[in-house]
């Protein structure tokens, strides 16, 4: 496809390299022609490459297959998913699977992008539901605002909550930023 033609979010290989498009602007340059500016992540290792795109060449559009994939367990640094449809099973490697293991419990669905039946994005929800293992009491008469404390949850990740958490509770978590919501409904 030509460079005019891509669009934000989508997937392109250049060079050999996976890139996911960020943002691209057209640039008009002074004597030259015009270009695109584009802002591309490599899929490979999460890098921001700034690249210039004529308007007229040629980048190579990358189709990822995209499935729904359950999360069974971990060992160690491996990461055993199984597709919903085939039930197929998959290991992904801690840098592949990223922060997946802070907020997945067993049986959690996800969405798996592969490339030529490789996985190279895995999109964890946008926020889950999980149960407080350990945090400190609440401490009786404590009025300031703002004042959290840290919670463990029942995948060992550690959040700050509000002082009125306690053990048992349920509570969401924002998985892009590891951030307490609120309480969920039991």
């Amino acid at each position: 496809m030509r460079a005019s033609e891509m669009k934000k979010g989508q997937t392109v290989k250049i060079d050999g390299k996976l890139y996911a498009i960020v943002d691209y602007q057209h640039v008009k340059l002074g004597k030259g022609g015009a270009v695109f500016q584009t802002k591309l992540k490599s899929l490979a290792d999460g890098s921001i490459q700034n690249i210039r795109l004529r308007s007229e060449e040629t980048i190579e559009d990358a189709y990822l297959d995209k499935r729904i994939y359950e999360y069974l367990y971990s060992a160690g640094s491996e990461h055993v998913l199984m597709d919903t449809k085939t039930y197929d099973q998959i290991s992904l490697d801690d840098d592949t699977f990223g922060d997946g293991p802070k907020y997945l419990k067993p049986n959690t669905q996800l969405q798996v992008s592969m490339y030529e039946g490789k996985p190279v994005i895995v999109e964890l929800p946008n926020t889950v539901d999980l149960k407080v293992t350990d945090t400190p009491p609440e401490i009786k008469g404590a009025t300031a605002t703002n004042q959290n404390k840290p919670a463990t949850l029942e995948t060992g990740f550690v959040v700050q909550v509000p002082p009125f958490i306690k053990v048992g509770d349920i509570i969401r978590v924002d998985t892009r930023s590891g951030e307490y919501l609120t309480r969920a409904k039991e």
